[in-house]
């Protein structure tokens, strides 16, 4: 997300659920339907830090979409296969990712204010 700072340093990471294909780094309008709050650690140094994952759906996504308000809403199976998807995703990289929590959209606008004071 543009203009923030995550407590990694780097802008807050936002996974957005829509019809259409996109790139990394493209700016989208969208609507935060929640966040997967998460630790991640580099397998040499064990170092840990929180890399939490915004979840959001396009504005104008597509009726598919258009019904989920709440990461409640995409249902505990898809929940889990995002949660999974980060833990394999940050393995490829050498580090171990381990999901702390799911919170709602209220807790995923606090983290973008805490990120825009960050910066």
């Amino acid at each position: 997300m543009p203009s923030t700072e995550a407590d990694d340093r780097d802008p807050i990471d936002v996974l957005v659920l829509m019809e259409e294909p996109a790139f990394p780094g493209c700016v989208l309008k969208c609507r935060l339907i929640g966040v997967i709050e998460g630790e991640q650690r580099d397998k040499k140094k064990k170092k840990k830090e929180r890399n939490d994952r915004l979840i959001a759906i396009q504005e104008d996504a597509a009726h598919s979409w258009a019904d989920i308000k709440t990461i409640d809403d995409l249902g505990k199976e898809f929940c889990r296969e995002l949660e999974d998807f980060f833990v394999n995703y940050h393995e490829l990289s050498g580090k171990e990712y381990r999901v702390l929590g799911v919170k709602g959209p209220t807790q995923a606008h606090k983290l973008v204010k805490s990120g825009m004071n960050g910066r």
